[in-house]
């Protein structure tokens, strides 16, 4: 039971109430990114589920018993998953682990689990597609994954075949999948279809419901919520996550029992890398982090940020390239201001060691800002505004001698907020959001 979670300590205490039957009915794992609360989640519905009956063998990582087989393979009809998360980054690097030996059925199974950890999320229990209301249909892309994943699973390692075009398709099509059709919000039509599937009786001992990211959810959202947690089947264990306890309204937190996730140090990180992904030579790059930021970075999130269609090494250029030339026009309109000065001087720098050529001009910047990010490919849209407000806030921390600099980080915040906003819930486009965040901005900081 929880093999598979290295060097977390509250472990301990979810299996001491597994075991003496005095767990809550509803739960928060909360704690940094990449910690384990995700893979918690789903080896502790495997873990309740389990057919053997000893105390001393219940659940072990190896049972053969065909709900913990199916648990394995995250097909079975008692789960079910809902909730945004970094789904490209994790599968990208659950196949680079693959690759590195494709007869290993553990480095198979990592891949398959993680590409089934967002083909969940359309799952009849949770989701329907309605053509009016959807942008997208996916479920041609759902019946070539899973085509492709029946193949995939049917290779016999013995033989030592070497699927690599399979596993490329796999890719292709679930970054495709998640782009199009995996909001950053969690609608309130997947949170009722869970409240109503979590009614119906289970074909196992229980049902659980894991919401991963669970503050990713509008007011509506969490007010249904909010009526299943009230009252939730006594045949159900509900799970949520999220990386910050406080995210979640007090409400919502008085009815959840809360299990603590830490961050692990840098030797338990790199053991995971090299156990869980076969990687040995991984090392953080330096960046521009906000003290919050540095609070819950991790060399395992750090490794699957790596793996991004967009990794941070690249959105950083870009958003100094975005800062630097909103701050040149909020100088011309403003000679005097002191916080575009600033802003340039060490957002500036950063940009032309990448080889972008100094602009003003909001076209023009957008422009290349679009192409070179390829149009914000693999969802990286809000990583991209997220490093942009974490530059920001590094640029004002080197110089905190200027009181006007307060207003100005602000300003920067208010208007990201409301970009991010646009971006997610509205599902604006990104080269929309950057014009009109450049024209705010450029006014706001030249005034």
């Amino acid at each position: 039971m929880f093999e598979n979670i290295i060097a977390q300590p509250v472990i301990k205490q979810l299996k001491t109430d597994i075991l003496s039957g005095k767990l809550a009915p509803s739960m928060l794992f909360f704690g940094p990114k990449a910690s384990g609360k995700g893979s918690s989640a789903i080896e502790f519905a495997r873990s309740i589920s389990c057919e053997i009956e000893d105390v001393q063998n219940t659940a072990s990582w190896n049972c053969t018993c065909s709900s913990c087989t199916r648990h394995r393979s995250l097909l079975h009809p008692d789960l079910a998953m809902i909730g945004p998360r970094n789904f490209a980054a994790e599968i990208a690097a659950s196949k680079a682990a693959f690759l590195q030996d494709m007869g290993s059925p553990s480095g198979k199974m990592f891949f398959i689990r993680s590409i089934r950890k967002l083909t969940a999320r359309f799952s009849p229990a949770v989701w329907e597609y309605e053509s009016k209301s959807s942008k997208a249909n996916p479920l041609n892309l759902l019946q070539l994954i899973e085509e492709d994943l029946s193949e995939l699973e049917a290779a016999n390692p013995g033989k030592k075949s070497k699927p690599e075009k399979l596993i490329e398709s796999l890719v292709k099509n679930t970054l495709k999948l998640e782009d199009e059709a995996i909001g950053e919000i969690i609608p309130i039509a997947q949170i009722r279809m869970a409240s109503y599937w979590s009614r119906i009786s289970p074909v196992g001992k229980k049902k659980i419901l894991i919401i991963e990211n669970a503050d990713k959810m509008k007011d509506e959202g969490r007010n249904s919520l909010l009526k299943l947690l009230e009252e939730p089947p006594a045949t159900i264990n509900i799970i949520l996550t999220s990386q910050r306890r406080e995210t979640l309204i007090p409400t919502i937190l008085s009815r959840l029992r809360s299990y603590r996730f830490i961050s692990r140090s840098s030797e338990e990180e790199e053991e995971i890398i090299r156990r869980i992904f076969k990687s040995s030579s991984f090392s953080i790059k330096a960046g521009i982090e906000n003290n919050e930021e540095k609070k819950s970075k991790s060399l395992v999130a750090s490794y699957l940020e790596s793996f991004m269609p967009q990794p941070p090494q690249t959105l950083l250029p870009l958003a100094a390239f975005f800062i630097a030339a909103v701050s040149r026009a909020a100088a011309l309109k403003n000679r005097r201001a002191q916080a575009p000065a600033v802003l340039g001087e060490y957002c500036a720098p950063i940009a032309e060691a990448a080889s972008f050529e100094r602009s003003a001009k909001a076209k023009q910047t957008i422009t290349e800002i679009i192409s070179k990010s390829k149009n914000f490919e693999g969802k990286s849209f809000s990583r991209f505004l997220e490093i942009i407000l974490n530059l920001v806030s590094w640029s004002m921390n080197q110089n905190t001698a200027k009181p006007c600099l307060v207003s100005c980080r602000d300003i920067w915040k208010k208007n990201i907020n409301e970009a991010f906003t646009a971006y997610t819930v509205w599902n604006q486009r990104p080269e929309l959001i950057l014009e009109l965040l450049f024209s705010r901005l450029s006014e706001e900081m030249g005034k």
